[in-house]
């Protein structure tokens, strides 16, 4: 067995080391750099932490009133000495305040900042005025070596202390320490204070390293780190309040599960060694929700991870946050409109506006449109070339083998994008140049029917093709082909439709949902035919599952259905173009020195 020693994980340089020496000597000066505890007082009313301090009624009116005396005073001059005396009298006799932090810069003189990771508070520690807490049993106060110890201290270090509020002469309401308490060393340097950190990879790599660099960074472009993760759970807290508050109950279904189903794609597979089966991180809570249906729970919601073993993109990560509930007695477009006014409440209350900003685009979600997956293809196809092709384009072309097959040459060549020069820029071929090309490359094709087509699979090849990233605003794309949707009712009006919906935001999939196949023996039959799918290739098409056909078989009532991704829908709130960065821990290639360190130990080998 390898173990890295432990300067190879903490690697040595001159900043580490001065960091090591400041240790010993804060460890010989208070006997215990890392205590176990710090009470802080309860001046606000509750726990006084940093940012709970910063917006206590008082602070804010003794800053407001130190600015408005500012604002008449010319440059240089100091506020008058009765004023400021009066309001620091005011401010002490508040009592005292202990609050703990982070030094957001080596101490430099009398003043530093602490920081909670929101807000940022000075404190003053003057030479002769404050005592160093020993962190033993005794609790000691040594004021001969706190000025020592005060000088040892590092940026990035934590900090308690003990003292009385006041002004500055600038109008910074601070903390006049009479007591300095050592709570832990950061032994490695922090971030750049001005930017905090740039490389997208550290950021998601080591998402401490980023939330503590995003709190101390000077300048933001956008929310910070913490930011878009409060924004998160906000969005989360208030999905849970509006469908508690719609009668529907939390439950919590197997991440484990015999079968992968629920959804078309590729499980995460495992081995139970004590019952000695394989198991695979569910896919999809959507049968045993609906089982529950059968049981008699009528509103059910589950908010909770997902598992895909499949590829990793800016929108797409192994493992992500699907909130998926169920309503009996419901169909698609009640669940639709349920939808709607879920996340308009959801992005109004995270976001405080239902109008935000996305990779320069404005998203509006006061209305939604609803567009058939034919009416969306036509929308945004190229228009049609008569020199090349004399028909219109209308819905009989997606319903046409032989000119769907001319459909995908078209698809292909939309989305081409050539370089006249090996370092021109990429253009895109107009829409003559694209039907041209794609008459051309069907060649004989063009009017002869291609049986081994499939219609629905290549509509949907089509749409995903043609029209789905063009869709900017939140556009519900409703009547999917029945059969790429195996756990969805067929329309009443066209058997081979189903009742099924997907939400689109700025070409993102943010929403699936549709009316629940309730008829066992029809399930059964879909079941069948994702079976014969899979023999021919397909490894996404889902498994036969007879248990939950004999669940359908006790009865279910009609009910609509709908999973929520909340990844991207986080992403469009806080303007984040990568998935990576709205998950805190995202999964990620091991660097090169623990993915060798790995497969050494797998050896048996040694350094």
């Amino acid at each position: 067995m390898s173990i890295p020693a432990f300067d190879e994980i903490i690697e040595p340089n001159d900043q580490t080391a001065a960091r090591a020496d400041h240790l010993k000597t804060l460890r010989d000066l208070t006997g215990n750099v890392y205590p176990n505890k710090f009470v802080r007082s309860r001046l606000t009313g509750a726990e006084d932490g940093i940012s709970a301090l910063k917006k206590f009624g008082p602070v804010v009116e003794a800053e407001k009133e130190m600015a408005e005396v500012k604002a008449g005073l010319t440059e240089g001059q100091r506020p008058p000495a009765e004023i400021k005396d009066a309001l620091n009298t005011r401010l002490k006799s508040l009592g005292n305040v202990r609050i703990a932090g982070r030094l957001t810069t080596p101490p430099r003189g009398n003043f530093v900042h602490l920081t909670d990771g929101i807000a940022k508070l000075q404190i003053y520690c003057k030479k002769g005025q404050f005592a160093l807490v020993r962190n033993d049993a005794e609790g000691a106060l040594d004021q001969e070596n706190a000025w020592t110890a005060w000088q040892v201290i590092d940026h990035g270090d934590f900090v308690g202390v003990e003292g009385y509020l006041f002004a500055t002469n600038t109008g910074e309401v601070s903390v006049h320490v009479e007591k300095l308490q050592f709570l832990a060393k950061a032994m490695l340097p922090m971030p750049d204070k001005m930017h905090g950190i740039e490389d997208p990879e550290i950021k998601q790599r080591r998402r401490h390293v980023d939330l503590i660099g995003s709190s101390l960074a000077v300048e933001h472009d956008g929310l910070t780190t913490r930011e878009v993760f409060e924004t998160r759970a906000k969005v989360i807290s208030s999905m849970r309040n509006f469908l508690e508050g719609h009668g529907y109950i939390e439950v919590e279904t197997p991440m484990l599960t015999p079968k992968a189903t629920g959804a078309a794609a590729k499980p995460f597979k495992t081995h139970h060694n004590a019952l000695d089966i394989d198991l695979y991180a569910r896919i999809a809570p959507e049968l045993y929700l609906k089982r529950l249906v059968v049981g008699g729970f009528e509103k059910v919601y589950e908010l909770n991870r997902n598992f895909r073993n499949e590829g990793i993109s800016y929108k797409h990560n192994p493992e992500f946050t699907m909130l998926e509930f169920y309503c009996a007695y419901m169909d698609v477009n009640g669940m639709m409109d349920f939808c709607e006014e879920l996340l308009r409440e959801s992005v109004l209350k995270a976001t405080g506006s239902l109008v935000v900003e996305y990779e320069g685009n404005k998203i509006d979600f006061s209305q939604f449109e609803r567009l058939t997956m034919n009416q969306a293809i036509l929308r945004h196809i190229v228009p049609n070339d008569r020199a090349f092709v004399e028909d219109a384009l209308d819905e009989s072309w997606l319903a046409d083998k032989a000119k769907l097959s001319l459909l995908k040459h078209v698809a292909f060549f939309m989305n081409l994008e050539i370089r006249d020069m090996p370092d021109g820029p990429r253009l895109q071929p107009g829409p003559s140049d694209i039907w041209r090309l794609a008459t051309e490359a069907s060649g004989d094709q063009v009017g002869t029917s291609d049986e081994q087509l499939q219609i629905g699979p290549t509509v949907e090849h089509l749409f995903e093709q043609i029209a789905e990233t063009r869709l900017i605003q939140p556009t519900f794309i409703i009547d999917y082909p029945k059969s790429i949707s195996p756990l969805s009712k067929a329309s009443p009006e066209d058997p081979q439709i189903a009742e099924r919906f997907e939400l689109f935001i700025n070409g993102m999939e943010i929403a699936n949902g549709f009316s629940e196949l309730n008829d066992p023996r029809e399930q059964y039959e879909r079941f069948v035919d994702q079976a014969e799918a899979r023999e021919r290739g397909d490894d996404e098409a889902m498994v036969l599952d007879e248990d939950y056909v004999r669940a359908l078989s006790y009865g279910m009532p009609p009910a609509a259905g709908i999973g929520i991704g909340i990844d991207r829908l986080v992403m469009l709130l806080t303007n984040r173009h990568s998935i990576r960065d709205v998950i805190l821990f995202p999964h990620m290639r091991p660097e090169r020195r623990q993915a060798e360190s790995d497969a050494q130990g797998a050896d048996g080998s040694e350094t």
